[in-house]
């Protein structure tokens, strides 16, 4: 009976061996999952905030060209073609989320601009269990809207084409006056002139 007993449990030990060893491969391939599914969602709040910073900078460069469209009432003009520009600030929030842009878009929509951002995470899943993990990175994309959201009417005290007052009447209850010869602030007005969104990819 004892010679019976010591050949079972010298039987089962390897049974153990493998359960052990497949545990242990279970933890580290869900381990190495959980890993890869935080890098992707950081690296999609990394390309949120990139093209946010993009869409921002963008609203920001509108200044110069929408101030100078006011006076010869050429702003329809202006909205349906005006260069988009914001790509350049989209590194620097990438880079503060661990990431790094490989693509920026810029797309000029009239009303609806849109800028698109991909980004790579420099971390890398790195598991034993998942072979060629040390080189796989998270990828994201990321795409803003900057919507022109008012309407307005325009008046002429002088009688001479040159556009003096715009009243502004935008979404939201915002409403502007503004007076090109001595325009409020930009980076107050841009903001209730013009709205900036993630959308959908």
């Amino acid at each position: 009976m004892i010679g019976r007993s010591r050949r079972d449990a010298g039987q089962a030990f390897p049974i153990y061996v493998v359960m052990v060893a497949g545990l242990l491969f279970l933890v580290f391939a869900f381990f190495a999952v959980g890993k890869a599914a935080a890098l992707r969602n950081g690296s999609q709040g990394a390309a949120d905030a990139a093209v946010l910073a993009a869409a921002n900078e963008a609203r920001k460069n509108y200044e110069t060209g929408f101030l100078a469209s006011l006076p010869e009432d050429l702003l329809d003009q202006y909205l349906e073609s005006h260069p988009v520009i914001g790509c350049p600030a989209a590194q620097g929030l990438a880079s503060a989320n661990q990431a790094d842009v490989t693509f920026c878009q810029e797309t000029l929509g009239g009303y609806r601009d849109r800028i698109t951002v991909d980004v790579e995470g420099r971390k890398t899943v790195n598991s034993s269990v998942l072979p060629g993990s040390e080189k796989t990175t998270a990828k994201a994309t990321a795409t803003a809207e900057i919507e022109f959201r008012c309407k307005w009417r325009s008046v002429d005290l002088n009688h001479d084409s040159i556009r003096d007052i715009f009243f502004f009447t935008c979404k939201g209850g915002g409403f502007l006056e503004i007076r090109p010869s001595s325009p409020p602030p930009w980076s107050e007005v841009s903001k209730i002139l013009y709205d900036v969104h993630l959308v959908s990819n």
